[in-house]
């Protein structure tokens, strides 16, 4: 406890000195920061615009002049706001004011929040925020049967968490929390900060009060991290485990099933930047916002912190528009909203998702773009082979096989899948003993030459199961034959 007294201590002495600087906010200080023009922007967002004016261009988040009028400053909701001076009278630092942050105050203590609006007009990379309002009903494929009604533009809260660490254990402890959710046709991001420890509990208690507004909870792994980590802070602030029950809307789980081979890395600031047109500059990796936050702790001086507000609102504005892409793929938008897919992995792999996600029709269309494609490799191949064996479509399946086998053939690629599959179907299927022994015995060429193919217990098996396939389709075939006379 001397460490979190010394840290307090620390924080008053910084606001005193502030306060005998002249440092107040006031409504007086904070309408002079306003835009003389009515347009509401915050000094601090003008200045930021003209840096983004210098080195961006349009359509792209948080660059130009149009983006940067994008956003409308915060405003109060709450009767316990606190807009100014914290809780025992002292002011806020006024590199808090220049983030655009104020105090909110409830029954619990005070914590900083920060908010801004963007209209449906505002681009994020390659999408319009405003496309949410009919993409949104694709989701709910998400939970058939739980949202046949349908799923409401405001019924979903966007969850991201900066934290103390990585694992979801009670140590870690999300010192900010951004939400975001639409209201009123525009798309809210309010990002809540803890100054030290002690007022967590008070910022938990207002993300409480907010959570019953919504159904469904939009994320990034946020299944498995966010949420789990929020629910144990929950129980250690007293608040209980079940303060609510989402339905989990989390888009890691879809993104590596569609781009798990295709991009090097299925992280968010990688797929918002291949996939989305989204391009950060001067970003704080996630993966250092700890380590500001301590700095910060330790000196007291907030300026460091603007770089995790930035990284932290950018993180809310790409998975709205990575729920909008999603969404646009489930609503029947594939070819018209978001475009084909140019790579025939990433075809196969949309296709498949499309089909466990129910839509069966847009999945065959990518199914036979891809089968068609010349450049299709032998992954792919017997990716999509596979699918239409279990489908029972046995004549594309087979050319698939074929394509792959004749790649394995000339050297393209070491693997006897292919020749397996093609031996089973003519042995089983087709009950044509010869071509099934041919195919069999070719896997056998490829494995003499690739000696790697047969290492370990599990393909040593295979091999032994081979070796078995073979001789019996020998006997069988010799058996086949007609007796001399």
């Amino acid at each position: 406890m001397s460490g979190l007294r010394e840290r307090m201590n620390r924080l008053r002495g910084l606001a005193a000195a502030a306060r005998e600087a002249g440092a107040v906010d006031t409504d007086a200080d904070r309408n002079a920061a306003t835009a003389p023009d009515g347009t509401g922007m915050r000094a601090a967002d003008i200045s930021e615009a003209g840096r983004n004016e210098a080195g961006g261009g349009p359509g792209r988040p948080g660059t130009g002049a149009a983006a940067a009028a994008d956003a409308v400053p915060p405003v109060s909701d709450a009767a316990g706001d606190a807009d100014g001076p914290d809780a025992e009278g002292e002011p806020l630092h006024p590199a808090w004011t220049e983030l655009g942050v104020k105090l909110v105050t409830n029954e619990w203590g005070g914590f900083l929040l920060r908010e801004t609006r963007y209209p449906p007009t505002h681009y994020h990379g390659t999408h319009r925020l405003g496309e949410w309002e009919t993409s949104v009903r694709g989701l709910a494929a998400f939970h058939p049967g739980v949202s046949d009604e349908g799923i409401g533009a405001e019924e979903v809260l966007f969850l991201d968490l900066e934290t103390t660490g990585l694992g979801a254990g009670a140590g870690n402890v999300p010192f900010m929390i951004g939400l975001g959710y639409w209201d009123n046709g525009s798309y809210v991001v309010e990002q809540s900060l803890i100054r030290h420890p002690a007022e967590e509990r008070a910022m938990l208690a207002r993300l409480i009060g907010l959570l019953p507004r919504f159904r469904f909870l939009a994320t990034y792994n946020g299944r498995t991290f966010d949420w789990p980590v929020l629910e144990s802070r929950f129980i250690l602030n007293g608040f209980g485990r079940t303060v609510w029950t989402p339905l989990h809307l989390d888009f890691l789980h879809p993104s590596r099933s569609v781009w798990r081979n295709t991009l090097a890395s299925c992280r968010l600031s990688h797929v918002e930047e291949e996939r989305l047109g989204i391009v950060r500059r001067d970003d704080v990796p996630g993966s250092l916002a700890p380590s500001i936050y301590f700095q910060f702790l330790a000196d007291g001086d907030p300026r460091p912190l603007a770089g995790v507000f930035h990284h932290n609102e950018s993180d809310m504005l790409s998975l709205a528009c990575l729920a909008i892409r999603f969404g646009h793929l489930l609503s029947g938008g594939l070819g018209t909203a978001v475009p084909f897919p140019d790579e025939p992995e990433e075809m196969v792999r949309t296709g498949l998702w499309l089909e466990r996600m129910g839509h069966a029709a847009a999945a065959a269309a990518l199914f036979e773009r891809a089968s068609g494609n010349e450049d299709i490799g032998y992954s792919t191949l017997i990716a999509l082979a596979a699918r239409d064996k279990k489908a029972g479509n046995w004549r594309r399946a087979v050319l698939l096989w074929q394509r792959a086998a004749l790649a394995a053939a000339s050297g393209a690629m070491f693997s006897c899948e292919a020749h397996i599959e093609l031996a089973m179907f003519y042995e089983h299927k087709m009950k044509d003993y010869e071509s099934a022994l041919a195919y069999a015995e070719g896997a056998f060429e490829l494995i003499q030459r690739h000696p790697l193919l047969h290492r370990g217990g599990r393909q040593r098996a295979e091999l032994e199961a081979l070796r078995k396939r073979r001789d019996r389709l020998r006997r069988k075939l010799q058996a086949a034959k007609p007796t001399a006379q």
